[in-house]
């Protein structure tokens, strides 16, 4: 199946788009999709544990993800 996963601010820079499609297998887990996105050229740089978000929930990474699901990779935010 193929995921659509969100970027945003520092990660949408590092890889120059917003979004990215990434083929997983069936029963892929938010694991899975992070080492795929991190394996695209110019995503090294990305820590090897960002936070996820699987349909506006934050996910720990046994998580599965289904066809349909919404995924967001987020920076880290500061504020003041």
């Amino acid at each position: 199946m193929t995921i659509r996963v969100l970027l945003f601010a520092s990660y949408a820079d590092t890889l120059g788009r917003s979004s990215v499609d990434l083929p997983v297998g069936e029963r892929a887990t938010v694991a899975d999709l992070v080492r795929e996105l991190r394996s695209l050229p110019g995503a090294a740089t990305l820590p090897p544990r960002p936070l996820v978000a699987v349909n506006h929930d934050y996910a720990p990474y046994d998580r599965e993800i289904g066809p349909g699901d919404e995924v967001a990779v987020i920076p880290p935010v500061a504020g003041g």
